[in-house]
């Protein structure tokens, strides 16, 4: 059952959204390359106890996808957009990756509207080596879109045995990717290397979880760890066999680890 399907003018863009369940709001952010489908498991596992808003972000799945480099606070305050359009004061909130680093900005710029934080394979900041990376899948989705990332980037999100034993979903996720707008995928990778805000990571407040997989490249343990350290109120879960879509590799994990971080601050149960 997928929630109702609409879309919000803010920020200068039309932002694709769904919100279902009941309780306590829960803001989930997709990874770069994806939509709010990646988060179909964890809704089915919350929906029950917990309200749960998804959204596009700009550039990506039915949100606007405008040319041009975006920045994190751009992406932040379409967030706020989202949020302020909705009637929404504050929530709990959850992002992977791209959306683990809207997470950390969003929380820095908005402290009373973040309840929690859950960080999943993201970073806090990159090293300077970084950016050639970036540039590089900058150049080739520019000049041949997006087919040539669907392979390289597979490879890297989930662990070789898995991608083996789930033909299925490689073939859903691979359709996520190749189908994220090239503007949108582009303005993203001139936003995300910019990241930096460890040091700063000691003023959010809220009680925050962190969750990384064990064999995530992209966004490796160390990089969990240093945000846990930064963090005052963090908890870190390592997901055992998973890369860097650890909500899609290890669904169960996930969900056991975020569903009892947020049971444990509402004091709701799990039915």
């Amino acid at each position: 059952m997928r929630g109702e399907v609409m879309k919000l003018k803010a920020n200068g863009i039309e932002i694709n959204y769904e919100i279902e369940g009941d309780g306590p709001l829960v803001t989930f952010s997709h990874s770069l390359a994806c939509n709010l489908s990646m988060w179909d498991e964890q809704v089915r596992a919350l929906r029950g106890r917990y309200r749960v808003l998804r959204y596009d972000t700009r550039g990506h799945g039915q949100t606007s996808a405008p040319e041009g480099a975006y920045t994190l606070d751009q992406l932040s305050d379409d967030l706020k957009g989202l949020l302020d359009g909705l009637g929404i004061g504050a929530t709990h909130f959850v992002g992977l990756s791209m959306g683990g680093m809207i997470g950390q900005v969003f929380a820095l710029k908005h402290p009373a509207m973040v309840q929690s934080l859950a960080l999943c394979d993201t970073t806090s900041r990159y090293p300077a080596g970084a950016a050639a990376i970036w540039e590089d899948r900058i150049k080739t989705v520019s000049a041949k879109g997006m087919e040539p990332m669907v392979a390289p980037t597979l490879e890297r999100w989930f662990t070789p045995p898995f991608r083996a034993r789930h033909k299925d979903l490689m073939e859903r996720v691979g359709a996520m990717i190749r189908s994220t707008p090239a503007a949108g995928y582009v303005g993203c990778c001139h936003a995300l290397p910019k990241i930096n805000v460890t040091d700063r990571l000691r003023d959010v407040r809220c009680p925050a979880l962190v969750i990384v997989g064990e064999d995530d490249p992209g966004t490796p343990v160390g990089m969990a760890r240093d945000i846990h350290a930064a963090l005052p109120a963090a908890d870190l879960a390592v997901l055992c066999r998973a890369s860097h879509l650890s909500n899609l590799e290890q669904p169960e994990e996930f969900n056991r680890a975020l569903g009892g971080f947020f049971d444990k601050l509402s004091g709701r149960t799990k039915l």
